[in-house]
Formats: structure tokens, sequence, C-alpha cells
């Protein structure tokens, strides 16, 4: 997978968990739970996928960022 689609995919499931932790901490409402169920297999690789995303952008932001990265 190219390298900038894989840093949107990851960026758009970070957004995706960051939203979602925002409405359980403002109105205990989880999105995926209430999209997928909480027990299903599905919520839980959507879980999966947000904490990868969020470990690959922390690891890459650098390279990425236009004000951290290298000029």
């Amino acid at each position: 997978m190219n390298n900038k689609v894989l840093h949107m995919v990851a960026y758009i499931l970070l957004f995706v968990g960051g939203l979602n932790w925002g409405l359980v901490g403002l109105f205990n409402v989880d999105l995926v739970d209430l999209i997928f169920g909480g027990s299903s297999i599905l919520a839980k690789l959507v879980y999966i996928l947000v904490g990868a995303s969020a470990v690959f952008l922390a690891v890459t932001h650098r390279s990425y960022c236009k004000y951290c990265g290298t000029k």
C-alpha cells in the first residue's frame, strides 16, 4: 500500500477513535459499540485498527508533519 494512502487511512481511523473517546467522555456513548456491537469481532477489529493507527502515526509523524519534519 502506498505510504500516503496508509497515512490517510491511519489519520481517519485516529480521528474516528478520538471522536469516539470524546463521545464516551462527554455523553457516555460509545459510537463503535452502537454501530458494531460491543463484543462483536468487527468492533474489536475497529479498536485494534485505531490503536495500530495511533502507533503508526506516532512513529511516522515527523516525516509527514509540515511543522515537525526536517527541512
